[in-house]
């Protein structure tokens, strides 16, 4: 049985990972999904950290989000400056059975981190439509196969 498309009626939920820092990937993500056509989500990750800065309180905060997420976002870019969250995070989303989506380094051809990359269900580049593509195989199982059509003129 598969999972319903996404509408308006009824968004994708996605969890971006983010470890309670801004980040331009983290932003960019957001930029490339507003970009796509007939593409509906809900972002269920919530930058803001709670008001405690206790670091068992906002580990719980994380895995509320990503419990109401139907698949996690990693842009790998993010690993360097805060690999503890993000392992923390992807981590909890295999926990929650939640499939995993890493988004390569953005402008450089970098291998991914091992422990980053050993948990992805898929990895992408940067690009509008891989990453639609992608969430929809992964949250939804939709089938996501398309053509592009080139019209050219012969003189």
């Amino acid at each position: 049985m598969t999972a319903a498309s996404s509408t308006q009626q009824n968004p994708i939920r996605i969890f971006v990972a983010h470890g309670f820092r801004q980040h331009s990937d983290y932003a960019r993500v957001f930029e490339y999904l507003e970009s796509a056509r007939n593409f509906y989500y809900k972002n269920c990750s919530f930058i803001e950290a709670p008001t405690t800065a206790d670091k068992e309180a906002l580990k719980q905060e994380l895995r509320k989000q990503i419990n109401l997420a139907e698949v996690v976002v990693v842009p790998a870019g993010l690993y360097r400056e805060m690999h503890e969250w993000i392992d923390f995070e992807v981590n909890c989303a295999k926990g929650f059975e939640k499939p995993v989506i890493v988004i390569e380094f953005f402008g450089v051809k970098e291998k991914l981190p091992v422990q980053l990359d050993a948990l992805a269900d898929e990895r992408v580049q940067w690009n509008e439509r891989d990453i639609v593509d992608a969430i929809r195989r992964q949250a939804r199982h939709e089938e996501t196969t398309r053509w592009d059509v080139i019209d050219f003129k012969l003189d």
